[in-house]
C-alpha cells in the first residue's frame, strides 16, 4: 500500500513538472503582498453575505471571496445552525477549527447520513459537489477556495437566504 502511494505521489510530482500538462496550468497564487498574522482573539467576525441564513458570522483572512483569486475565510455557526443542500463552483477546503461540524452529500438534507467532523477535520470537496452542513454547537470552520465564491443551493426557491425574507 505504501509503496503504491510513493508511486503515486511520485507521478503527480512528475506531470507538475512537464510543460504543458493540465496540472501544469493552475491558478497562480502570487500570496499576500506583506505578512499577514492574526493572533486568536484579534480575528475581526462580521455578519455572512446575504447567500448564508442570518446569525452566521465570516472573517475573511487573506484574499477577497468576492474577487477572482484564491481566499481563505472563516464562517462561526451558531448551535443548529445548517447550509442547505448546495455546490460551488470552485474547490472547496474546509477545516474544522472548533465544534462539530455535520457534513452530507446528496441533495436531500439528512442527519443521520452526514460525517462527523470535529476540531482538526479537513476535507476537500471537487467543484459541483452536492453537499449540507449542520452545526453541532458554536462551531467554526476554515474555507480555502478560489473566488468569485458562490453558493448554488439545490433548491434555491426554498433555501436561498437571498431568495426568502431574513
Amino acid at each position: 500500500m505504501r509503496t503504491d502511494r510513493k508511486t503515486t505521489i511520485a507521478a503527480i510530482f512528475s506531470l507538475l513538472l512537464v510543460p504543458g500538462t493540465l496540472l501544469a496550468q493552475t491558478i497562480e497564487d502570487e500570496g499576500p503582498d506583506h505578512h499577514l498574522l492574526y493572533r486568536a482573539g484579534e480575528i475581526e467576525w462580521q455578519d455572512a453575505p446575504a447567500s448564508l441564513e442570518d446569525g452566521a458570522e465570516v472573517a475573511v483572512l487573506e484574499g477577497n471571496p468576492g474577487e477572482a483569486g484564491v481566499f481563505t475565510m472563516r464562517i462561526k455557526m451558531p448551535d443548529g445552525f445548517y447550509i442547505a443542500p448546495h455546490t460551488h463552483p470552485n474547490v472547496e477546503r474546509v477545516t474544522v477549527i472548533s465544534g462539530t461540524f455535520l457534513l452530507g452529500s446528496g441533495e436531500e438534507m439528512n442527519r443521520n447520513y452526514t460525517e462527523r467532523l470535529e476540531p482538526g477535520s479537513y476535507t476537500s470537496m471537487p467543484p459541483g459537489m452536492v453537499h449540507y452542513a449542520i452545526a453541532e454547537g458554536e462551531t467554526v470552520i476554515q474555507l480555502t477556495s478560489v473566488g468569485p465564491w458562490v453558493i448554488n443551493y439545490i433548491d434555491p426557491e426554498e433555501n436561498d437566504p437571498r431568495l426568502t425574507a431574513r
